[in-house]
């Protein structure tokens, strides 16, 4: 929304499943719907569409993504455009399993990796990765945030962690996480190589697989897997990795890739965000909006030169405000 809001013309409505969502108290317009996996979501969502006169949808949620992708052409015939990757690219970038496997395929490093359905695949899986001598990480193939993602070390301090860190450790060793394993049904696991070294989140835009725009920016501090810290860094490297993955992909409108560095120095991928990301606002400061770029191409609106030239180095730092409102 502060994005959006740069630009007089553009008119905001808000959607969301909670009534008492924070963007209902951003803007003047704003509707109820039902949950993405609802069956009436997207026909809610399409009826809003025609009601209001909206041109552009952004969804937010990686859950909105593919059933809306699957609605584009009505969504489209309605007069409202979907700013979404094709269903058959997102089913890739949602997962993470297929997305390892589709890169290597199309000749893409990416880090190495097992995919495992059982403790003892898991188990072997931990140890062809080099355990206990190397850290490994695992994490559902499919996973919202950093839910189920963990690192597997040996050379963790436990009383360290507990007495210097927050309860939201993500560190875990081999025997406690086949205990937590054995204890029930899991889904399916990514398991793969530790990436130690620095982190970025790559916010693009992307036009049907052409990158328009590829913006790198430090990771330098994070809570619950937010960046709240970093830099806006012109590193060829990164911006060459994430213009081969969407293309390969065939991406489309605001995309978020997140790369670290390798034991080896190497940029690699850890996962796609196919959709606005939330630190895409940090932007700003570095002088480009890239909401307002999607919709813009999404409208097929004419872009000057200058609204894609990004002030590097920028540095940002983000912090918690506040809505009041009475209850009803």
């Amino acid at each position: 929304m502060q994005c959006l809001r740069q630009d007089p013309a553009v008119h905001i409505t808000a959607a969301d499943a909670n009534p008492n969502a924070v963007g209902r108290f951003l803007t003047n317009d704003f509707v109820t719907i039902p949950a993405a996996n609802d069956p009436a979501f997207a026909d809610t969502l399409l009826s809003i569409c025609r009601e209001k006169d909206i041109h552009v949808v952004m969804p937010l949620v990686t859950k909105e993504l593919i059933p809306l992708a699957l609605r584009k052409n009505d969504f489209e015939m309605a007069g409202a455009k979907i700013l979404v990757s094709s269903a058959a690219s997102l089913e890739i970038a949602n997962n993470k399993s297929r997305l390892y496997e589709f890169l290597q395929w199309r000749g893409m490093t990416v880090p190495a990796f097992k995919i495992v359905e059982t403790v003892e695949q898991f188990r072997e899986a931990v140890l062809e990765l080099g355990y206990p001598e190397k850290n490994v990480c695992f994490k559902p193939s499919v996973s919202n945030g950093s839910r189920g993602f963990r690192i597997l070390s040996e050379q963790m301090d436990e009383l360290d962690l507990l007495f210097n860190y927050k309860p939201s450790s993500t560190y875990l060793r081999l025997q406690d996480a086949i205990r937590i394993l054995s204890s029930g049904v899991f889904p399916e696991l990514l398991v793969s190589e530790y990436l130690p070294g620095e982190e970025y989140s790559v916010d693009c835009l992307a036009d049907h697989g052409e990158s328009k725009l590829i913006v790198p920016r430090s990771r330098q501090k994070m809570i619950n897997g937010i960046s709240v810290e970093g830099e806006f860094v012109n590193d060829e490297t990164i911006i060459s990795y994430c213009k081969q993955i969407i293309k390969e992909l065939q991406l489309h409108g605001n995309i978020g890739i997140q790369v670290k560095h390798s034991a080896e120095g190497k940029f690699l991928l850890v996962e796609i965000n196919p959709r606005v990301q939330g630190t895409i606002a940090a932007a700003l400061g570095a002088g480009v909006n890239l909401p307002l770029l999607a919709v813009k191409q999404e409208l097929g609106l004419p872009i000057p030169a200058e609204e894609l030239q990004v002030k590097w180095g920028t540095r940002f730092s983000r912090y918690w405000s506040e809505v009041f409102w009475k209850g009803h």
